[in-house]
Order: C-alpha cells, then structure tokens, then sequence
C-alpha cells in the first residue's frame, strides 16, 4: 500500500536493530551449569529463615508475629522458585549459539527464546527489534524480533526477506556485474579476495561513505518515534512469536502514521 502511494523510493534501505528489555528477568539466566547450582542456593535460603524462625521464642508481640508472616511467605516463595528451576532443567536442553563454533549460551527460566544482551544502558534480558527502512518517507519494510546478543546472526534472514520483496531482480545479486539492488552470500575463499572483501571495498570508497552516511539519518527517527511517541520502551510478552508481533504491529502503527501524513489520500 506505502509502495502504490508513492511513499517508497526504493533506492536505499537501512538496517539496524533496537535492543528492549523483555517480559523475563535477568537473573534467570544462566548456563546449565549455572542454573543447576541454584536449587542449592535456595535450599540454604530456605533454611536459613527457617532457623530464624525456630529460634523465636514463644511470647511473641504483634510486630513480631507479623514478621514471621511474611518469613513463611518468603520460605513458600523461595520453594516454589526451587521447583521452577527444578522443572525448567528437567524438560529442557540447553541452548546453543550460531556461531562457527556452537557453544552453550545462557537459557532463561522465564523466557529462554529472549537473550542477554549489551546495551548503552547496560545488561538486559530482552530482543532485538530489527526493521529496514526506506530513506524516501522511512517507511518501514521488514520487521523482525530477534532474542539473539550477537546482532550479525540476525542480518541474514533479514536480507532474504528484503531481497524476495523488494528486489527487482533478485537472480542480479548472483554477480558481481549485477544491477539493480543486490544482496548476495558465499563462503569465503582464502586464495582470491571474497565478498566480505568487495564490500569492504565499496563501504570505503566515496560514494560508499556517502551512502552509508544517510543510514543514521533513515533509521534512527523511526526508533525514536516509536519508543517515545509510541512509548514501547520494552516487551510486554513472551516467547518469539508473541515478541515478533509486538514488534511488527507497532511499525505497522508507523506506516499508517506515514501513510496518513504523507500518502496521496492525504492530499
């Protein structure tokens, strides 16, 4: 619909992801390894208060009494926490990275398809927000949630959706000589410069740093307005899917904002 008003210009795309903390805290995360000393750690917990509270004497005043409420009420948390962790490390595997070497990452009790990640702000437990952009309007194409740390994992399927829907003629980017929009992906051969090398070349050169220039200028607003216009400052659900759809109908609220603002109906 953006593209029959006119609002795509279909030259250039920007991609960047925006990390937000999700609906799961932090300190569920862990390693197996992690996970499994946790069981011990509340059990000490739980005996602990349960010491205080049989050291208590008999008379006791009203205060105290209270007191020794919310202590039970803690020991009861601190049970049922023991059982979730118990359960979790029961029925589930661990999980892996995608790296060239897999290796374990940290698991989440609450939500273990959300990851830890780096942010100006700090460690949060949360997902990456991807969305590409057009420059034209910033009309948003693609929107992608990832619970991933590592943000390069996450360009790849990003580019296969773009390539299928907004390329117009996607069998050009097998070649180097290709026109038209390219995205394209091989192994890297060590005897003859490879495609990392290309692009390297290309981001380096003058026109490649003038294009690249406009990609702050493209995506950067569109998170802008919607974490401070649209005030999603973070995920309010669990799991991948639920988390994808969050994400996409906030940008769909995006679009329909250009769209009104910008599109012919609006003349």
């Amino acid at each position: 619909m953006c593209h029959e008003q006119g609002l795509l210009g279909n030259e250039l795309f920007a991609i960047d992801g925006c990390k937000m903390s999700s609906n799961a805290a932090k300190e569920w995360s862990g390693t197996f390894k992690e996970l499994g000393e946790k069981p011990d750690k509340l059990k000490r917990l739980i005996r602990h208060h349960l010491r205080e509270h049989h050291q208590r004497d008999e008379a006791e005043t009203e205060a105290e009494l209270d007191r020794d409420i919310r202590r039970a009420k803690t020991i009861l948390s601190l049970d049922e926490a023991m059982t979730k962790v118990d359960r979790f490390l029961k029925t589930s595997s661990p999980r892996m990275g995608q790296g060239k070497r897999r290796k374990e990452v940290k698991s989440n009790i609450t939500d273990n398809e959300s990851a830890k990640m780096t942010t100006s702000k700090g460690t949060i437990q949360g997902y990456n927000g991807v969305a590409t952009v057009d420059k034209k309007h910033q009309v948003i194409v693609d929107a992608q949630a990832f619970g991933e740390g590592q943000e390069h994992h996450t360009l790849q399927p990003v580019l296969e959706t773009v390539k299928h829907r907004c390329m117009q003629n996607p069998a050009s980017a097998n070649h180097r000589k290709g026109s038209g929009r390219q995205v394209s992906f091989t192994i890297a051969n060590k005897r003859i410069p490879n495609y990392t090398d290309w692009m390297k070349h290309r981001i380096d050169s003058p026109q490649g740093k003038e294009i690249y220039s406009h990609r702050m200028s493209v995506v950067e607003p569109v998170f802008g307005n919607i974490g401070t216009t649209k005030r999603l400052n973070r995920f309010s659900l669990r799991g991948k899917r639920k988390v994808q759809g969050q994400w996409q109908l906030y940008c769909l609220v995006h679009n329909i904002e250009k769209l009104a603002n910008y599109g012919q109906m609006a003349a």
